[in-house]
Formats: structure tokens, sequence, C-alpha cells
């Protein structure tokens, strides 16, 4: 298999984009990356998407966006894992590029969210969880993960007070990111004060949807000489994994367990431990999310990932910097395109282009990317050479 490098980065601003279409969102930032990339000519095309045949009324994405960014005849298809679809098309694209099978591959995440009433987005993403015995119950998605957290709050003693760092720091982040979806500092304060939405997760637990894309261009690594000073990044380590996809039928819901068989594999092929990880784009949907990734993932013990946050070790100059560029939280979570948002995010860091958050000396990224509520995660870690 040959090693991959990314070539080309193109992101939009995440918002509410009453005025573009969902091809227009993801055109901008496929062009944005061709444009990074200095290219105009792709083998094929790949689309992380969750919810445009519910909420756009648009299937086929391949053939849609191949026609709009002008690859005409070429390979594309459209690739679906919930929430993780974005980094499941990375994947797709990585795996074709690796073998030879192709030379050049354009991967988009995309997603258009605001165009159906709030109800109506509660119950599409609803369909990541298990239709028979979650949703049929009557439960939602934000309700399973209440019940994950206030479980973990019972086992391991945490107030609700205490997951409010990774919030906070999502927040401080996200102020130096122009393609984020919320620039407002918080506080502690406020983070208790916010309004509840399933006890114990308040609005400010949980992460905004968002219309947006993101963008990057994959080939071989041998064939990147040079960037223009810029480093070369390549894709050192990627794997994907599974779970239950109820909640109630694992054996142990305070566990992500897909989380850390992917991360354990995208390690051994990176050939690094969680140690060498400088900069870590978590999934963090739901503070719970954070706390349960930093544990899954190596970096800290069962019950004590909410300890980074109180101990100041996830913001930038941190021990294990995380959302560096507002996380989902701060960002925003326009759901199919949130993979790639991450992959892009740690690219900018290996590159030295973060400004106010960067990671002093970043050499190693990663990117973790859940779908439901941990059913599907894929993993990705980045170097620069």
């Amino acid at each position: 298999m040959r090693q991959v490098a990314i070539l080309g980065i193109g992101q939009t601003k995440i918002d509410e984009h009453w005025d573009l279409s969902l091809r227009e969102i993801g055109g901008n930032a496929a062009f944005a990356a061709m444009q990074d990339a200095g290219m105009d000519k792709i083998d094929a095309l790949f689309i992380g998407n969750m919810l445009s045949p519910i909420v756009s009324g648009q299937n086929q994405l391949g053939t849609f966006f191949s026609d709009w960014v002008g690859l005409w005849g070429q390979e594309a298809v459209k690739v679906e894992a919930a929430c993780a679809s974005g980094a499941a098309a990375l994947r797709a694209g990585l795996m074709a590029v690796a073998s030879g099978e192709i030379d050049s591959a354009l991967v988009v995440g995309a997603e258009k969210m605001t165009d159906k009433a709030g109800h109506d987005v509660t119950a599409a993403l609803a369909t990541a969880a298990d239709a028979d015995y979650e949703v049929e119950q009557g439960i939602s998605f934000v309700g399973i993960n209440a019940l994950v957290m206030r479980r973990y709050m019972y086992e391991f003693g945490w107030k609700h007070a205490d997951f409010a760092p990774f919030s906070i720091n999502a927040h401080a982040n996200a102020m130096h990111n122009p393609f984020a979806r919320l620039h407002q500092k918080i506080n502690v304060e406020q983070f208790e004060k916010s309004s509840m939405v399933a006890t114990p997760i308040n609005l400010l637990d949980a992460s905004p949807i968002g219309d947006g894309a993101a963008a990057v261009i994959l080939v071989p690594a041998e064939r990147v000489a040079s960037l223009k000073g810029k480093p070369k990044i390549t894709v050192a380590g990627s794997a994907s994994a599974t779970d239950s996809i109820a909640v109630h039928s694992r054996k142990d819901p305070l566990f992500l367990s897909a989380a850390y068989e992917s991360a354990r594999r995208a390690y051994e092929m990176a050939g690094v431990q969680p140690g060498d990880i400088d900069v870590f784009e978590l999934h963090d949907a739901f503070s719970i999310m954070a706390a349960l990734s930093l544990e899954a993932c190596g970096f800290a013990e069962r019950g004590q990932g909410v300890r980074l946050g109180l101990d100041n070790e996830i913001s930038p100059n941190g021990r294990v910097p995380v959302c560096t560029r507002g996380g989902l939280k701060a960002r925003g979570h326009p759901v199919g395109a949130t993979g790639m948002y991450q992959v892009v995010e740690v690219v900018q860091q290996l590159r030295g282009g973060c400004g106010e958050t960067q990671v002093d000396g970043a050499r190693v990224g990663m990117a973790q990317n859940i779908g439901g509520s941990g059913a599907t995660i894929l993993t990705h870690i980045l170097k620069a050479e």
C-alpha cells in the first residue's frame, strides 16, 4: 500500500446559509481544496453526508457534486456513516489512493441542516440510533447522551459543573477561527445557568447544527515534492471500528469500545502512542463524549477524562490540546461534514497556520469522528514531514 499525503484543504464557514444550496456549500469547499492543491483534474470524488435525502430531498450526491465541480465522467460516490460520514468518506478515498487504483481523490464532507424545522432535524438525527429499540420508544439522540452522562456522573462522582471546561475551551478557541459558527466566550456561571435540554445536558453541553462543508485532496506521498515552504502532511494511521448501535446492548455503556479499537489500530499503523499526539480533534457533540473519548484513546484513566479539563490540560498550551478550532461545540456540527472539518483543522495545525490557537511544535495530530452514540468511530493520525 502506498503512503498518502493531503495536498490541499478547503472549508466553508458553518452557519445558517439560507442563500446557498447544498451543492454550492460543498462545491465551495471542493474548489478551495483544489485551489490549495493547485489541481483541477481529480480521479475520483468521495462525498460524506448523512441527511441529504431527508433534509434536502437529494440522493446520488456523487454525481450531484461531480457535475457541479466539473469532474464529468469521473468516479463519484456518497459515503454514509451517520455523524461519522465525513471520516468514512476520507477512509474510502484514502484506501483507493493507497491501493494504487487511483492517483488522486477529492474528499468532501457536506451537510445542509437548516432548511427544515427543528423537530424535523431532530427526527432525522435520530435515524443514527436503533430505530426499533431506541427511537421507537420515544427517546431522542440528546436523550441517549443524557442517560449516559447521568450514569457517568453517578458512577464516578462528578458534578455537572465539572464538565464546563470542555465547552469553555471550545468557545475560547473558536474566537480565533473565522470558519466557526459561535464566536462568544463563556464561563462556568453561564454554563451552569444555560437552558436545560435533557437533564443533565444543557444548551452549553451540546453542539449546534449548521450548514457547512470541508474538503481535502489526497495524492500518493511520493509525488509530493514541494509545498512552497509548507510541510508535507501524510496520513500515518487510519482505522474504523464499530460497537452495537443501541447503547443498552453494550457491555459497558460508559466506555467507547469502538473509539478504543480504532485508536489502537491507528496508533499501531502510525507507530505512535497517545503521548506522541500533539493535537487531538475529538468529537465533542456533547461534553460527555469529550470525556469518554479521552479515556478510550488512552489520555486519561476510566472516569477521569473530566479531570483533564479541570486541570487545564486540554487548552492549546496543555498536555492534550483538543478542539483547537472550536470543536463541534463552537465551530459547529454539520453532521456529515464534521469529520472532514476535523481533518482540515489538524492539517492547519501541522502546517502551523492556527494563529492564536496554534499548538507549538505540532508534528503529529489525531482526528476522531463518531457516528451515532459511539456505534461507528473512525480515527485518523496525520504527520508533518
